[in-house]
This record gives structure tokens, sequence and C-alpha cells, in this order.
């Protein structure tokens, strides 16, 4: 592939997997995944072998034989690798969260009792850190938040834009029965629980949409004004009767959430996430518009529905994320990274890239999320008191 924009993928683990599947499906502009770097030398090894790509022993090797570092690392990781590789002369990609609060490094740090002012105001500040890393570097910061690209908010982006509508009120929540990862349910290693972890999806594509809006309308995005939440750790609850179908191994983290968000032109989203949904995973976000109204199911959707007699029968074929089972009924994914906008996400990195434009899912978008949900953390600490959200 000549004059391809070169890859390169710090983090070899789930996330750095449908990245480079998603890379795979770019069409118009050449891309090349060259390589992978992580801290763990098993991992980066048995991912080049299995992508046949090239294992780099540095993460300074690596962007030396690259134009772009993708980071699929721990969020943790994020502020740091992110600016060196600004500071390297790369367009950077960030995987969600952006970034976040992960405690001063001490063994007894424990996120749900820490004040949760100092995690906004650190926050935000290693937002800014990196803001300032890619303005000073004139490179590309892209943040890979799917459900903004997903076709079913896309769509109801035109219809808001070309209507002319005025969105008064969004509904949305991602929830299912818990995390498959290990280091998911820990603050230091996560930067929260289930409001980071999963709130940001349809925070994300509500904050994203009235941006669009307010572009449309006036020519400048309306931006998030105030929060008011409450989180909540009811598996961890005494008066909790486990039966074994949800994840219940959380340390320091919630595992239900919900935010009420104001914009600046007064209207309104809730948004909620849990840990506490069996049957799959549940993804929508609902517009309620002065002229319209739209749902955006993306899972589960009714485009395909089979029926299975007996277990083992579909025991080779992938249906949807956290089903539980697959004997009877089942609404599995015709395309699934399709319908929840992974091919797209990648699609517009690479020609913002090529184009020199700034993305849908960009830094100052990245930097609202987080200063919606670290206010929506003050809130909840708060007992659901209303925090203005800071803006620069």
């Amino acid at each position: 592939m000549s004059n391809a924009i070169r890859i390169g993928m710090a983090g070899a683990r789930f996330a750095a997997r449908f990245h480079w599947s998603g890379y795979q499906k770019v069409y118009g502009v050449p891309v090349e995944v060259i390589g992978v770097t992580s801290k763990v030398r098993d991992s980066r090894e048995a991912f080049a072998r299995e992508f046949g790509v090239r294992s780099f022993d540095s993460f300074d090797a690596l962007a030396e034989a690259c134009d772009v570092i993708d980071i699929c690392a721990p969020p943790a990781a994020h502020e740091p690798l992110a600016i060196a590789a600004f500071r390297l002369g790369k367009h950077v990609m960030v995987e969600k969260p952006f970034t976040g609060y992960y405690g001063p490094g001490s063994d007894s740090f424990r996120g749900d009792v820490f004040p949760k002012e100092t995690m906004l105001r650190e926050a935000l500040a290693s937002c800014d850190r990196i803001l300032a890393a890619a303005r000073e570097s004139g490179k590309i910061l892209a943040c890979a938040e799917n459900w903004v690209y997903a076709p079913a908010i896309q769509k109801e982006r035109e219809i808001l834009v070309k209507s002319g509508g005025q969105i008064l009120w969004m509904v949305g929540d991602e929830s299912h029965s818990g995390s498959h990862s290990p280091y998911y349910g820990v603050w230091k290693f996560s930067g929260g629980g289930s409001l980071v972890g999963k709130g940001c999806h349809p925070l994300t594509a509500a904050l994203s949409l009235k941006r669009s809006e307010g572009e449309a309308r006036a020519g400048k995005p309306l931006r998030p004004a105030t929060v008011s939440a409450r989180t909540h750790s009811i598996t961890r609850l005494k008066t909790y009767r486990d039966e074994g179908f949800l994840r219940t191994t959380y340390d320091d983290v919630e595992d239900y959430s919900q935010v009420h968000l104001t914009f600046e032109d007064g209207t309104v989203a809730d948004i909620f996430a849990s840990e506490l949904v069996l049957g799959g995973v549940h993804n929508w976000l609902e517009v309620f518009a002065n002229n319209h109204r739209t749902r955006c199911n993306l899972n589960p959707v009714d485009a395909l529905e089979t029926y299975n007699p007996r277990e083992d029968l579909l025991k080779d074929v992938y249906l949807v994320e956290k089903i539980g089972t697959k004997q009877g009924w089942s609404r599995p994914a015709a395309e699934e990274d399709w319908q929840h906008g992974y091919p797209q996400e990648f699609q517009d990195f690479a020609e913002c890239v090529q184009h020199r434009r700034q993305p849908l899912s960009g830094g100052e978008l990245a930097r609202d999320t987080i200063a919606t949900l670290y206010s929506a953390y003050v809130s909840a600490e708060r007992c659901g008191a209303e925090i203005k959200i800071p803006l620069p």
C-alpha cells in the first residue's frame, strides 16, 4: 500500500483487536496497521502473530515507524501516551474514556470515598494537557466514541439538521450484566464505574447531537451547562440476592448511575447506565424534538430473529454481545460492528488525517464528556445537587 497512512497500536488486548478490524474496513483512504506495542511482551507478540504485524519493544520505536498512534492501552495510560505521541509529531486516536482520574498512586486509594471535586479538577487538567499537546503539534486528535458514528445516531443527526429541529429532551441508556475486563471495577484502573464505562456512550451521543443542532441553527455548538446525578452499588448491598447471572466483583465503583443534564438553551437529557441488565446489551437513545421524535436502537434490533431449540447447536456462532444464552428466541446482530458505528469512526479518522480536518468525535467533545461525567460524580457525592459543568 504505497503512501498508506501507517497506524501503530499502543495496547494489544480487546480494544486493539476491534480497532484493527475497523481499519481493515476503511475505504478510499489507504491505511495500514504496521505494528503494536504493549508493556506485556506476550500480549504484543500474540497480537503481532495473529494479525501479521510487527511487535515493537518500545513506544518510541513504534512511533518512529508510523504516522498515527492509536491508543488502546488502559485508561490511566491515555494522557502520557497521547502527549508523547503528539510530541513525536504523530496523529492520535484515543479509545474511551478519553482520560479521567485514577488516584494519587497510593495503595489505600478508594474511588468511592475519594473527594470528587479533586477528581473533577484533575480529570479536566488531564484533558487540557492532552488538548494543548494536540494544538502545539498541529496534529489530529480523535476520541474513539462509536455511538457518535452509529448509523441510527447519524440518521437522527441528518433529520435534526435538515428539518431545522430543536431537541427538547433526550433519554438514553447503556446497560448489561457486567464487563468482562478484570480491571473494570477498580477505580485506579477504570476511572469510575458504570457512569464512566457505559454512561459515556449515550452521553457523548447526546452531547454530539446538541452540538450539531447549535452549529446548524446558530453556527456554534450547544454545550452542556449543569448536571445532577445519583450513583449506587446495588450488587454490593447486603440485601442483594446473587443468583449468579450478574457480575458482582466490583471493588470501589458503582454499578448503577442516572444523570440529568441541562444544556445552554435550557433543554434536557437523562442518561442511565448500569451493570444490572440481563438478556444482552441494552443500547438506545430516544430524541424528543419540537418537530419529530426518533428512537435510536443500537442494540438489540429486530432486523434478524432466530429460534434455537438447543444451546450447543449455535456454540460456534456469535449472536450478540452479552446475550447470556443462545437457546430459544434471540435477535442476532446481522452486522454488530456496523450498527454500533465502529467502522465509521475509523473511516472518519482516516479521512481527517488525509484531509487535515477535525473529526466528528474530537477533543472538545471528549472534554465536554469528561467534564459532565466527573461533575456528575460531584453531584452524586452531594446526593443529587445540581452542579455547574466547568467549560473553558
